[in-house]
């Protein structure tokens, strides 16, 4: 009589299986395969071989808490050649004399996550035997091309899936500067945590088992994700701050990596992290979706709009000493914004959508009732169709409003400019295996000026207004000629500005020293008149911190210039604000505006201008000691500098790279005498190879994110 097929041991291959499914540096130990790829398991057997006619191997996967075949979330399927309607295959490999290997593959539109594997075993003249054979993780693959996040180029794989660091850009247009960042999407327990940031969603605590049928579609996990990040609606991972009040929590730029944002969400119980602004928040999303699979990438955009009221325009207010008031419709330009890209098809929109979608986790406006925004398409933006999903007519507004200034006096606004061209520059993010800055405005929005740009405008305008927008629409948005950008005056004599109208006046601000945090700001307001008649000039010139998000804070220095200009003859008048004036007004970015409003004698003409100013601290310079060996000792200097003429007070320098460290380091330095440079010495020992990056904060009582990073190369050795 025969016996019954008995399971002994099971080999989940892991490392073999991890390293052909790019996950091997997840784990060598756990199973990471991604969908639409097939994956090898061996079966020792207790009694006898295998026997094909004798012994029918039927394979379940299980994923969730209910899971159900009609739903997607449970799998059963046999060895090749017994049929079945499961979209899962195996197929046999090779046989032993006690072993079996087989090939298991699931379907590339399978739900991700956590899986159990179990077999069942039917032989002819046996009982019927169930196994557990043991626990996967199934990703995305944007190496099958069956599958909605394949991407075609391993380049840019490379970039946006499997690096573990890169740049985000900040600043100001002017003035671009890369922050280093540690997504460290592979390091530790990232995935549990991953996972675990699905399992904590609205979607899975309201409907588990529909929850875990979705997770198939990245379009969906992207949304449940994006919704996750912030905490606005649930114990999302973090807790956003523009307040400038940090004390009971981090202050948002000092930090340098997402590994340690996610491992205090998950050691804390998921209560969320203080604080976070948006590249923060990008950030940490970036790291969970590349972890996933979906390609991702971080992108700033400088001088974007935050449109309230869904009417294409953003409304500044200032006052005739030429400062900005707050807003009281709460309708901003930020200095810059950060979101994220993620790479998908987009079977739910029209052809030729599919591809890079926007993704904004920082929670500004709600969707569907909840803080997130995205996936909107990259395409349907550049060619104004603002009524696709999702979220596409504000994902417009932020690189391509317009901005109306307004002059408020004695309880009355008179328009002072309307710029088409202000909002949406130099939109940015790391180039493709490179540290170099990659622009990729074009893909959002045609050229500033050109007829297609203000043409899409209108389309995108029209579309809103059909649509029924909760802001009131403006009737007199008409193309027009080319006018000012937003460094250059804005100058205007009647309610609205025609392309028929001459600037007689212009009024520009020159700088002339760096902007250096600790030195007094030294520049000069260029007047020049560019008409035949003198002109007798009074300029009101302020100066007040702005917050990133575009938040005025108040005034700390102000000035008035009297100019007479003889016909086309230009001036100068020079100003300083010392340093001891605008240090203890500084916020966290490090943001001044300057402002000038210029108003002609018996004439109501006014002209408007205003720079922002970013003030620079000299960079952290970190060198490394000798070659850098996996499991060998490795010594890294960092030496780093007090810039201001005052001590500083509470130094705290803390450093982190992915495969170098295994927890960012924090080292407590004390104090820093004014002008002074010092240096120090950390040991570590690196555990994984390939391109690395190293990087570093210092933070005192009277600065926050002085950074520096050094990218190396970590050789297996022998």
């Amino acid at each position: 009589m025969a016996q019954g097929l008995e399971v002994a041991l099971i080999d989940l291959q892991s490392s073999w299986n991890n390293v052909r499914h790019h996950t091997e540096e997840i784990s060598s130990d756990r199973l990471l395969v991604r969908r639409g790829q097939a994956f090898n398991i061996t079966l020792y057997f207790r009694n006898r071989a295998f026997q094909p006619g004798l012994d029918n191997i039927i394979f379940v996967a299980d994923t969730g808490p209910l899971p159900d075949v009609a739903k997607g979330t449970r799998a059963v399927f046999s060895l090749a050649g017994h049929g079945g309607p499961s979209p899962w295959m195996a197929s046999l490999e090779a046989t032993g004399a006690a072993s079996m290997e087989v090939s298991l593959c699931a379907p590339p539109m399978a739900a991700v996550g956590q899986y159990l594997l179990k077999v069942h075993i039917e032989s002819l003249q046996g009982p019927v035997t169930a196994y557990q054979l043991g626990e996967f993780i199934l990703l995305f693959n944007p190496w099958c091309p069956e599958d909605a996040v394949y991407l075609d180029s391993e380049p840019q794989r490379q970039e946006y899936v499997m690096n573990d660091y890169g740049f985000i850009y900040q600043g100001n247009k002017n003035w671009i500067r890369p922050c280093p960042w540690n997504y460290g999407q592979f390091e530790e327990n990232i995935i549990d945590i991953c996972l675990e940031l699905l399992a904590k969603s609205l979607n899975f605590q309201i409907d588990p088992a529909t929850d875990c049928a979705l997770r198939g579609s990245p379009v969906y996990i992207s949304r449940v994700v994006c919704a996750m990040i912030n905490s606005n609606d649930d114990n999302g991972v973090l807790n956003g701050n523009w307040s400038e009040n940090y004390l009971d929590g981090i202050n948002p730029a000092e930090w340098t990596g997402s590994v340690a944002i996610l491992k205090q969400w998950h050691a804390t119980g998921c209560q969320p992290v203080r604080y976070g602004q948006c590249w923060v928040f990008a950030a940490v999303m970036c790291t969970v979706m590349r972890c996933l699979g979906i390609p991702t990438r971080v992108i700033t955009n400088f001088d974007s709009g935050h449109d309230t009221d869904g009417n294409l325009i953003i409304d500044e207010y200032y006052d005739n000493t030429g400062r900005i008031l707050e807003n009281k419709k709460k309708d901003t330009v930020w200095n810059f914004h950060v979101w994220n890209e993620c790479w998908m098809a987009r079977k739910d929109l029209p052809e030729g959508y599919g591809g890079w979608q926007v993704l904004d986790a920082t929670p500004q406006e709600t969707s569907n009732g909840l803080y997130c925004c995205g996936p909107a398409s990259v395409r349907a933006i550049k060619e104004g169709e603002v009524d696709l999903n999702y979220d596409t007519a504000f994902a417009f507004s932020m690189v391509n409003a317009d901005c109306m200034s307004w002059l408020v006096f004695r309880g009355k606004e008179q328009k002072l400019h309307q710029d088409t061209s202000s909002v949406g520059n130099f939109i940015s993010t790391k180039g493709i295996q490179s540290n170099e800055r990659d622009d990729i405005t074009e893909n959002y929005k045609y050229g500033e000026g050109s007829p297609q740009e203000r043409q899409v405008f209108l389309k995108a305008l029209q579309k809103l207004k059909a649509g029924g927008s909760q802001g009131s629409l403006r009737e007199d948005l008409q193309p027009s000629g080319s006018l000012p950008p937003r460094d250059s005056p804005r100058s205007l004599a009647t309610p609205s500005l025609r392309p028929s109208d001459v600037v007689q006046v212009s009024l520009k601000f020159q700088l002339l020293d760096p902007p250096d945090m600790g030195r007094d700001i030294r520049f000069v307001l260029l007047a020049l008149n560019m008409s035949l008649q003198f002109k007798d000039l009074r300029v009101n010139l302020s100066a007040q911190s702005l917050l990133h998000d575009g938040s005025p804070l108040p005034p700390f220095w102000q000035d008035t210039a009297f100019l007479t200009l003889a016909p086309e003859e230009a001036k100068t008048h020079s100003c300083k604000i010392p340093y001891s004036q605008y240090s203890q007004y500084l916020s966290t970015d490090k943001l001044i505006r300057i402002s000038a409003l210029g108003e002609e004698k018996n004439s109501p003409e006014k002209i408007l201008v205003n720079k922002i100013i970013t003030l620079a601290y000299p960079s952290i310079m970190i060198n490394v000691l000798g070659a850098a060996i996996v499991n060998q000792p490795l010594s890294i200097q960092v030496t780093f500098s007090n810039p201001l003429s005052e001590p500083v007070a509470d130094c705290v320098l803390t450093v982190e790279g992915s495969g170098l460290f295994r927890k960012q380091q924090r080292v407590l330095i004390g104090v820093l005498k004014p002008q002074h440079r010092a240096s120090l010495t950390l040991e570590t020992i690196p555990f994984k190879s390939g391109q690395r990056q190293i990087q570093a904060n210092l933070r005192s009582d009277k600065f926050k994110d002085i950074k520096g990073y050094k990218n190396i190369y970590v050789d297996l050795g022998l």
